[in-house]
């Protein structure tokens, strides 16, 4: 079965109402409940099997420009701890630009053209670091090596955070909102598949070069930067949106509601939201929980553990792999239960997860054993807080103006998570302290961040109580995501896939 098949089953013309974002990092404009787009079957088939291989090239390219390969390369390199937090928190600080980008980006005449240009010179930059790896690996000193290589990724980060918002309001526009949590759990399943193959045979091609790893990175960086060029090239077979057309279809749904929605009454009105305030309050301080020690895992393994980078990438693909087959299990739990019991249940384990790794070392029961547990561990646990942390804000957030919440979140979490990247470093590299304190660190501030999540009100969602009896009786059948449970499934809003 493919994630394009139920389009077949649409009355021509499709329309889109509200949407409702299903990707784990970046939040957007959206347009108004009363307002909507038709597009064809043709257009929208075209468009999500486009936007499916666009997903698959571009997660080759982000293997080879995130993650494990650069934190290696950066230790090639001779980067510290400290300097490795800050090449992680940059990405994030970047997101406070992302409001500014979709101010844009919404000007505009044609999302197809701005991403275009926009994701295109972010990518190229990573080419000209590409060549300069590849050149400099003889020619270079590591120092300088490592300066070209910062200076890249702020400027790459700058440009995406000016694209990202735009991209997902395109995805929002063209994908039908009966279809969306069925076709976007079908494309984040495929890009952790590529995960899964990709990134062991990346490490692979790095390790190959075992006399010189940065010249090795430099071409796996190449292959890389070519597979985000071909994702872009997916594009021009999606349906282009104009911003401009819907803004000018909503305009008079807007009129009524203009003076009670003006850009000073923003601050007021997000201050006045407890709900919401108590929602920030948890996912800041999860975001610098996690990103207190998520970052240095890898480096635990490639420098204290001395682990070969093949050996940590293969790692790596157990969480993807852990991802892919749970994704649409959590997602169809999310939509019968609630997201806040999920997220205070599968947190608890999250949170206790960094103290497991205390145990592991350079021995084979952690290297063949524990370590592959922990990592699949990670994957089954990390997708459903990434899936239901975006869901719940689409749950709490106003209808009536719900792109200011969603920009205040992406604001505050880019913050919270660059501050914890930031701090897990320099801990690191304290006297008397080690990773594996940092570690302890944040499992301890993972478990305080989940006390102002109980307090956070979600529509439609069930009390722990009422779900943990009958967490036993669901039951796998034989096709992937789909499961039976003896609940009454008859006010369930999302359709299970047969």
């Amino acid at each position: 079965m493919t994630a394009v098949e139920p389009v077949a089953q649409l009355n021509e013309p499709l329309s889109r109402q509200t949407p409702e974002i299903l990707d784990k990092k970046i939040y957007q404009l959206v347009l108004s409940p009363k307002t909507a787009l038709k597009f064809s079957k043709k257009d929208v088939r075209s468009t999500l099997k486009a936007s499916t291989l666009d997903g698959v090239f571009a997660t080759i390219f982000e293997s080879a420009t995130t993650g494990v390969l650069l934190s290696n390369f950066l230790l090639q390199l001779g980067a510290s701890s400290v300097e490795i937090g800050i090449f992680s928190a940059i990405p994030m600080v970047v997101n406070l630009l992302q409001p500014l980008g979709a101010y844009i980006a919404d000007r505009t005449t044609s999302r197809h053209w701005y991403n275009l240009f926009v994701f295109g010179a972010s990518r190229l930059l990573w080419l000209v670091l590409a060549v300069a790896i590849v050149w400099g690996s003889q020619h270079a000193e590591s120092h300088q090596l490592l300066q070209w290589t910062l200076v890249t990724v702020v400027a790459a980060s700058v440009l995406a955070a000016f694209a990202n918002s735009s991209w997902f309001s395109w995805m929002a526009a063209v994908v039908p909102q009966r279809l969306r949590g069925r076709y976007f759990g079908f494309r984040n399943s495929a890009v952790s598949l590529i995960t899964l193959l990709g990134v062991p045979l990346m490490g692979l091609g790095v390790s190959t070069w075992g006399a010189d790893p940065i010249f090795g990175y430099g071409i796996v960086l190449l292959v890389g930067v070519l597979a985000g060029m071909i994702s872009l090239g997916c594009q021009f077979f999606m349906v282009d949106v104009n911003p401009q057309l819907y803004k000018k279809d909503a305009k008079s749904d807007r009129l009524t509601e203009k003076k009670a929605h003006k850009i000073t009454d923003f601050v007021p009105s997000v201050l006045k939201d407890s709900n919401f305030l108590m929602f920030i309050l948890y996912f800041s301080v999860w975001t610098f929980a996690v990103n207190l020690s998520a970052p240095f895992f890898n480096i635990y393994l490639l420098k204290n553990l001395s682990l070969d980078v093949s050996l940590v990438t293969i790692y790596t693909s157990l969480s993807s792999g852990a991802n892919l087959l749970l994704l649409l299990f959590w997602g169809k739990l999310a939509d019968r239960w609630g997201n806040r019991p999920l997220l205070i249940a599968v947190g608890l384990v999250v949170a206790l997860t960094p103290l497991l790794w205390l145990g592991t070392g350079n021995y084979p029961f952690a290297l063949w054993v524990w370590l592959p547990l922990l990592h699949l561990l990670g994957g089954t646990t990390l997708g459903a807080i990434g899936l239901c942390t975006n869901n719940i804000q689409m749950e709490i957030a106003p209808i009536e103006q719900p792109s200011t919440y969603f920009a205040i979140a992406a604001a505050v979490s880019g913050v919270a998570g660059a501050l914890g990247t930031t701090a897990g470093g320099f801990l690191a590299e304290l006297p008397g302290m080690s990773l594996g304190a940092v570690f302890a660190l944040s499992a301890s501030v993972r478990l305080i961040a989940l006390v102002p999540l109980i307090l956070v009100r979600e529509p439609r969602s069930q009390s722990l109580r009422s779900i943990v009896p009958t967490f036993g009786r669901f039951k796998f059948n034989r096709r992937l995501g789909n499961f039976r449970t003896t609940l009454p499934i008859e006010n369930s809003e999302t359709p299970t896939v047969r």
